[in-house]
């Protein structure tokens, strides 16, 4: 790649976007479709004298007839102004300052409109030599809030005033095309905010559309860019496109345009061209049963899926150190599982909570051979043990020989009753010779002399 690829480009002008209002009786979008918080949230800015809108994903999900996750507003009143009217009310954000409606566990989320940023103002925009944007609370008019919007299918506005959509650019045309499309020129907005790269994929999987043309050319190239975006940002990221239910897609997809690999350089070492190495074979493992569990709506721990997909580099990186060291493998485990794991905290800044239960995961599968005397009923009382025999189940489908036995041998352990539990564990005694091939070692205890006694 031509390092000038990634220079910065002149700043432009936002794209002046033709507005299209679709009256109420032209669109399928009913009060009965938006959540009772946010008509509260809407009719009381509106009340007050206050634009109020129902954006973005709500809009683009509520006209494809789907149910959204988020019913966010726009409006003109200030972050300042909407505290003094919700006494339920937080402002939160830097970047960006947005305030959060709270009602209970329900947040409705508001944004104040937002202006262009040609003529900077230090203290609300900064925008860095690469054209990325770094603080951004510039407010402004609808007009121009629908021209920041990212994508077309975003830049929708359902007025509660008289339930009207605004669109305006598009979008409806874009949602008939199954197209994600981005506003204006593909390359500055990526420039603006690299995370765009991300959610373009992660749209066209989530919704089955495709990305526009136009859009998709500046990816691959532009993909190196992740690398400026804050690490806390990136987790985040990271949970949104593999642990949606979507996950095992949108890695192919990432993967395909060299954005997975900015994320996870440490894995991506690791890709061969015809996915053929246990790390890849991995990936599809637990992405896919991710996405099972999620369409299942069982509960799912991001430590879980990051141990899987690192495991295979880990275990690459101790036997490197074994080699060049000469220490022994448990040890080189250990060595191994920090430096890897320091490695992608510094690219996505997985939490120390979730680094813990990691090593733990891993720890289990060097424990888990040794099941003699005790030690197998022990490893079944620990807190993380459930979540390291469906790791070993998943090694057993990757590695399949003697790990896939081990695997089988913990799933019949598990389901055991105790005296059939005590023979599987006599026959791992039997099993196994004894160290010492010669003559039985003996209990010696010395004799007390008679003085002694």
């Amino acid at each position: 790649m031509n390092n000038n690829d990634l220079q910065p480009r002149e700043h432009r002008v936002y794209p002046s976007l033709a507005l299209n209002i679709i009256e109420r009786q032209e669109h399928s979008v009913s009060r009965q479709m938006i959540s009772e918080n946010a008509l509260k949230v809407l009719y009381r800015l509106h009340g007050a004298g206050f634009e109020a809108y129902l954006v973005g994903g709500g809009v683009r999900d509520l006209l494809l007839g789907g149910t959204p996750k988020d019913f966010d507003i726009a409006t003109n009143a200030t972050p300042e102004q909407i505290r003094q009217l919700f006494r339920n009310c937080r402002l939160i954000g830097r970047r960006f300052r947005l305030a959060h409606i709270m009602f209970g566990r329900d947040i409705v989320e508001v944004a104040t409109f937002r202006g262009h940023h040609q003529e900077q103002n230090a203290q609300v925009s900064v925008q860095s030599e690469q054209g990325m944007l770094l603080r951004d609370n510039v407010y402004g008019t609808k007009d121009e809030d629908a021209e920041r919007r990212d994508f077309t299918i975003n830049a929708m506005y359902y007025n509660i005033a008289d339930y009207s959509i605004h669109d305006y650019a598009g979008g409806v045309e874009d949602l008939e095309d199954r197209l994600v499309r981005l506003i204006g020129d593909p390359e500055t907005r990526y420039r603006e905010d690299p995370v765009r790269m991300l959610r373009a994929i992660r749209f066209a999987v989530k919704l089955d559309f495709d990305i526009e043309e136009d859009t998709a050319e500046p990816i691959e190239r532009l993909a190196p860019l992740l690398g400026e975006i804050p690490s806390a940002r990136l987790y985040e990221e990271s949970l949104k496109m593999l642990q949606s239910g979507h996950g095992l897609e949108t890695y192919h997809l990432m993967r395909e345009y060299n954005l997975f690999q900015q994320l996870f350089p440490v894995i991506a070492d690791h890709f061969t061209a015809d996915y053929s190495s246990q790390t890849e074979h991995m990936l599809d493992l637990a992405l896919d049963s991710t996405d099972l569990r999620v369409e299942e709506n069982k509960r799912i721990n991001p430590a879980f899926m990051f141990a899987a997909i690192l495991w295979y580099p880990m275990v690459a990186q101790a036997q490197r150190l074994t080699e060049e060291l000469g220490i022994q493998y448990y040890d080189a485990v250990m060595e191994a599982s920090n430096q890897i794991l320091d490695r992608v905290v510094k690219r996505i800044a997985i939490p120390r909570r979730h680094t813990a239960t990691i090593r733990e995961i891993w720890q289990l599968q060097l424990r888990m051979p040794r099941r003699n005397g005790k030690r197998a009923i022990r490893l079944m009382e620990l807190n993380k043990f459930r979540a390291g025999f469906d790791f070993l189940q998943m090694r057993g489908d990757v590695e399949g020989g003697e790990t896939k036995e081990l695997a089988q041998w913990w799933d019949t352990f598990q389901s055991a009753g105790r005296n059939m539990r005590q023979a599987m564990v006599n026959d791992l005694h039997q099993a196994s010779p004894s160290k010492s091939k010669g003559k039985p070692r003996r209990n010696v205890r010395k004799k007390k002399s008679k003085t002694e006694s």
